[in-house]
C-alpha cells in the first residue's frame, strides 16, 4: 500500500497504512524495541471459555447495544451495522467480522461512521484481550523495519522511522552476539533470551531492513550495519560452487546437529525466500557501497535461479523484483544534509531503480566532494551536475529513466 500510494496517491492507501502502523505500534510492539510475532486468533468469550474469534468479531446485538449506549439513533445505528458488514447474515460460525468487502474502496469513513466505529472500538477494548505471542523473531523484525522505514519516508512520518530506529538498535544490542553472529529468536523469559543461529532468510531481511532504514533515517550506521550482515551472510552461507545462499549456515545448527543436505530457500511464499531478498537487498547496497562484490553475488543469485523464475514465474515475484532491479540498473541520488525540498521530490512517485545516500555520510565513493545544499544524480559512480532544487532533481531523475 504504501508503494501503491507513492505511485498513484490514492488517500485511502494512506488510511490502510497509517492504521497498519497504528495497530503493530499499539499491539505488537515491544517496549524498548522490537516487535512481537502475533496475536492468538482464540480470546476468552463472556462465559468465560476460549472461542476463536471473540475478541474481533460482533453479533447484531452486541453491536446495537454498544450503539444505543452510545447515544447513536436509529438510523445512525443502521447505517454503521450495515457499513461494517455486521448484520443478520454472519460471515464467521454465527458473529460477524467488520469489514467492507461488499464496498471495496469506500474507505473514508463519513462521521457518523466514525463515530460509530470508536464506540464498538472502545467497547471491543473492555473484551478480554488474545493470547501474544510474544516472542521477536529477527526475520519478521526486519521485514517490518523495512516496511516502517519505507512508509516513514514516503508518507514522510518521522514517528515511524523512529519506530524502526528503535527496533534496529534492538536487534543489533540483543539478536547480534558479541562474535557478530546473529540469533533468530529472542524472548524476554528464555535463558539467554537470543537463541537459535540465525538463518539465511534472517541475515538476508536485515540486509535491506537496514540499506532501507538507512535511505530514509540519512543515519550512516544503517549502511554500515547492512555491510556487516551482508559479509556474515555471504561468509557463512554462500555456496561457492554454484552459487546462491544456503539455508543454514556453513557450521551448521547450533546443536551440532548433522545435516544430511543442505538446501537453499528458493521460493517465494507467504514471505519472499532468502534468496530473492538477499538478491534485492545486495543489489541495493553495492550500487549506494560501490562494493561490486555485493552486486556479483546477486547477479549469481539470480542466474541459479533463473531458469525457476523463467518456468513458474507467479512463485518467484521478488526474485523477478531483483532480476529488473539489476536489468535497469540503479540511480544514486545523493543529498548531503537533510534538505527537505530536496527529499520531497523523492517522495513524489515510487522509485524502485532510486537509492538514496542522505543526511550522513558513509564509506562509499557516492560521497566524494558532495557539498550540502546540492542533490546528485548518479549511475554507476557517474552523477550530473548538481542540482539545488525538487523541479531540476525530478527533471534529471524523469530524464535518467528513474520515473515509472
Amino acid at each position: 500500500y504504501t508503494r501503491a500510494y507513492a505511485l498513484y496517491r490514492h488517500e485511502p492507501w494512506r488510511q490502510i497504512v497509517a492504521e497498519t502502523v497504528d495497530y503493530v505500534a499499539a499491539i505488537l510492539h515491544r517496549p524498548g524495541g522490537g516487535f512481537y510475532s502475533a496475536e492468538d486468533a482464540d480470546s476468552l468469550d463472556e462465559t468465560g471459555h476460549s472461542v476463536e474469534g471473540a475478541f474481533y468479531t460482533w453479533t447484531p446485538d452486541e453491536a446495537r447495544a454498544v450503539l444505543v449506549a452510545g447515544g447513536l439513533a436509529d438510523d445512525e445505528i443502521t447505517t454503521v451495522t450495515e457499513w461494517f458488514g455486521i448484520t443478520g447474515e454472519p460471515n464467521f460460525e454465527e458473529r460477524s467480522i467488520p469489514n467492507r468487502l461488499h464496498a471495496r474502496g469506500q474507505w473514508a469513513r463519513p462521521g457518523e461512521i466514525e463515530r460509530g466505529r470508536q464506540l464498538l472500538f472502545d467497547a471491543r477494548a473492555t473484551r478480554p484481550r488474545p493470547g501474544l505471542d510474544d516472542k521477536v523473531l529477527t526475520e519478521w523484525n526486519a521485514m517490518m523495519i523495512g516496511a516502517l522505514a519505507e512508509a516513514g519516508f514516503v508518507f514522510d512520518e518521522s514517528a515511524w522511522i523512529d519506530l524502526a530506529v528503535e527496533s534496529g538498535e534492538f536487534l543489533l544490542d540483543e539478536l547480534r552476539g558479541d562474535d557478530g553472529r546473529w540469533s533468530r529468536s529472542w524472548h524476554e523469559d528464555a535463558q539467554p533470551p537470543a537463541r537459535h543461529r540465525a538463518l539465511a532468510a534472517d541475515h538476508a531481511a536485515l540486509v535491506d531492513a537496514f540499506v532501507r532504514l538507512g535511505e530514509a533515517s540519512g543515519q550512516a550506521r544503517w549502511t554500515t550495519a547492512a555491510v556487516e550482515v551482508a559479509d556474515a551472510m555471504l561468509d557463512h552461507f554462500w555456496d561457492v560452487g554454484d552459487g546462491g545462499l544456503f539455508t543454514v549456515p556453513d557450521d551448521g545448527p547450533a546443536d551440532g546437529t548433522p545435516l544430511i543436505v543442505r538446501q537453499k530457500d528458493v521460493v517465494d511464499g507467504a514471505v519472499p525466500s532468502a534468496n530473492s531478498t538477499a538478491a534485492l537487498g545486495l543489489g541495493r547496497l553495492a550500487a549506494l557501497t560501490g562494493e561490486p562484490r555485493f552486486a556479483q553475488h546477486a547477479d549469481r543469485i539470480l542466474t541459479l535461479m533463473a531458469p525457476l523464475m523463467q518456468s513458474s514465474p507467479t512463485a518467484f515475484c521478488v526474485a523477478l523484483a531483483a532480476l529488473d532491479q539489476r536489468r535497469t540498473g540503479i540511480v544514486e541520488v545523493v543529498v548531503p544534509g537533510s534538505e527537505h525540498e530536496l527529499l520531497d521530490a523523492l517522495r513524489s512517485t515510487w522509485r524502485p531503480e532510486v537509492v538514496l545516500a542522505h543526511g550522513e555520510p558513509f564509506d562509499s565513493p557516492l560521497w566524494e566532494g558532495r557539498l550540502a545544499g546540492n542533490a546528485y544524480v548518479c549511475e554507476h559512480g557517474a552523477c550530473q551536475l548538481p542540482v539545488t532544487d525538487a523541479d531540476s532533481l525530478e527533471q534529471q531523475l524523469a530524464d535518467r529513466g528513474a520515473a515509472p
